[in-house]
């Protein structure tokens, strides 16, 4: 009878076993932004995790901070964003994790207003409508910004718009400034010759990051590891490609190939592993915000770091 029992219970936890490991991974992207639009356009995820007889499912997502509900709600497993978005993530309890990282952001995100208009720097920006993704890479752009002229966020009409939104805003006049990364803001650039307030030349710059679950990274550290190690390759290739990345990404976008020319020009890419100088950065962003009354409660950045250690070169 015990043995029967045994033999019941083996069974049981090697069908629980496959059936964990035939569960897809999901992942979040953003369309044709970021190296895990590569990763998916090129199938070489669906390769090296085929290995582990998993499969990938890719959802898309027009910015960081819906990615994070997402990841919250335990709809993906992984996904990439911008420095804020994990910020406001765990100030509202979400139990991400901080995986890797990757360069900040210099000119592919900026501040800028249409070409006929009045304003001619961030300080004028005082009592505007600035229209911005909350939550957003561009939500620090603007803090940061608004910070060196010698203005807060109270200072100004913050107009919390998703890009799609906001560029029919800025087209009708309902908005003075608008600030988003690319593609869209090459694309404004190409269409509405706009011009340009502020990038994060001369300013406080932030990592973006790869993020994951808790429950994936404790569950499927290998897994996890791989991925990363993965992406990290695909960013050493990416980083010296700009043309194959742009023939690559250019057709999944439907942008014209000199506004996909722009913004590859200055898109960094890359994976690294989140190290201490990383890790303080980011929280002297989170600091920041929670200065600003951005977000609710302080948040500790630390606490949330799985340490991947890559393999290979």
């Amino acid at each position: 009878m015990n043995i029967i029992k045994k033999t019941g219970m083996a069974l049981a936890l090697s069908a629980a076993f496959v059936a964990h490991a035939a569960e897809p991974i999901s992942i979040g992207f953003q369309k044709g932004s970021g190296l895990l639009a590569v990763l998916k356009a090129q199938g070489t995820l669906e390769k090296t995790l085929g290995a582990q007889q998993r499969q990938v499912r890719w959802i898309e997502f027009p910015a960081g901070p819906q990615m994070l509900e997402a990841l919250n709600t335990g709809s993906i497993d992984f996904g990439s964003t911008g420095a804020p978005p994990p910020i406001f993530g765990q100030a509202a309890g979400v139990d991400l994790l901080y995986v890797g990282a990757e360069p900040a952001p210099v000119s592919s995100e900026a501040i800028f207003v249409a070409k006929d208009s009045p304003l001619k720097n961030v300080k004028e920006l005082k009592g505007k409508r600035v229209a911005f993704q909350k939550g957003s890479g561009s939500h620090f752009l603007l803090v940061v910004a608004l910070q060196k002229a010698g203005l807060t966020m109270r200072d100004i009409v913050p107009i919390h718009l998703g890009p799609a939104e906001a560029r029919a805003a800025f087209v009708s006049g309902k908005i003075d400034a608008w600030v988003v990364w690319d593609p869209y803001f090459a694309s404004a650039q190409q269409a509405y010759a706009v011009r340009v307030l502020a990038d994060y030349q001369g300013l406080p710059q932030a990592n973006g990051f790869y993020l994951a679950s808790r429950k994936f990274a404790q569950q499927s550290p290998q897994v996890l590891s791989n991925m990363l190690d993965q992406v990290r390759a695909t960013g050493q290739w990416a980083a010296s490609h700009p043309k194959d990345i742009a023939a690559l990404i250019g057709p999944l976008t439907g942008l014209p190939p000199e506004i996909v020319a722009t913004w590859q020009a200055r898109t960094r890419y890359g994976a690294v592993p989140v190290t201490a100088d990383i890790i303080a950065n980011q929280q002297r962003v989170a600091d920041l915000f929670y200065q600003q009354k951005l977000i609710p409660k302080p948040v500790n950045v630390a606490g949330s770091v799985w340490v991947w250690k890559p393999t290979g070169k």
